[in-house]
């Protein structure tokens, strides 16, 4: 456990402008961290996206995204919540990396281009009329091998992979034993037995003393065994069980009966003027 609180900082100013109009998070004085993965849930737009997002500023995280977040324009928000908060830590985990899944294509444009770039200086190196041969060779293969070392961790073409398999890519290879990962819905570009793959890997590292914060929709990744689930309900946060979560309900009672769901969408197809 890395992070024990988020908690408010005592005079923190507020006004009316956003993230502020958010409910849950104008009302929250503290969250408390108490399990290795935490899941934050709710309806679009109860403000779980931007409360990750402000822990993310808070904890300084790096991004898997195309840019990092203090300076990402979309995270202006964010960056005004974690003004008003502090983190409660305990020790130094050894990675600490915000997953945002929509991200994930310019993550691999960064990276291509970060490739790119160094391969365009060893270039230049192989070019330098002013260094002897077995300097300019030196100096480029030693620049070289650090795109290899970005080749081997996220393929030679980045982008040779679709959404879901881009984004599970990067979550495995950024993520190390003791570490903290901040994950926004990633669940959205994995199929059901991909989003199993990642739940495998949740105990994978949490067993190497990883720990894990995660916004999500998905009833198969909240769960996790012995993971901490905060709804956010209007101006509330409200940890509850797997059990009694809507997503759960909504989703067993679909899969149960979707007649019952679907009989309300069918009828005379609309009128054309």
């Amino acid at each position: 456990m890395f992070i024990e609180a988020f908690r408010r900082r005592r005079g923190a100013e507020i006004d009316d402008a956003f993230p502020w109009t958010v409910p849950a998070l104008r009302a929250l004085r503290e969250m408390r961290f108490t399990a290795p993965v935490t899941f934050l849930m709710g309806e679009n737009g109860c403000g779980k996206s931007t409360l990750l997002e402000a822990l993310a500023v808070a904890v300084e995280a790096s991004a898997a995204g195309a840019e990092e977040v203090d300076v990402d324009a979309t995270l202006s928000g964010p960056r005004r919540l974690a003004d008003a908060f502090e983190t409660v830590e305990r020790g130094r985990p050894r990675a600490v990396v915000f997953f945002r899944a929509e991200d994930s294509f310019g993550f691999t444009k960064r990276i291509e281009r970060e490739m790119k770039e160094i391969n365009a200086e060893a270039d230049a190196m192989l070019a330098d009329p002013k260094a002897s041969e077995s300097r300019r060779q030196l100096g480029a293969g030693y620049v070289r091998s650090t795109a290899g070392m970005l080749a081997y961790k996220y393929g030679a073409d980045p982008h040779a992979r679709s959404h879901g398999e881009t984004f599970l890519g990067i979550v495995r290879a950024d993520v190390q034993p003791r570490g903290l990962y901040l994950l926004d819905e990633p669940e959205t570009p994995l199929s059901p037995t991909r989003v199993l793959a990642l739940l495998a890997l949740l105990q994978d590292s949490v067993a190497a003393g990883s720990q894990f914060v995660i916004a999500t929709h998905s009833p198969i990744l909240v769960a996790f065994p012995g993971a901490s689930i905060r709804v956010f309900d209007t101006d509330t946060i409200v940890e509850t069980p797997y059990e009694e979560l809507e997503h759960v309900r909504v989703t067993r009672d679909f899969l149960n009966a979707p007649e019952r769901y679907l009989r309300h969408l069918t009828g005379p197809a609309s009128e054309q003027d």
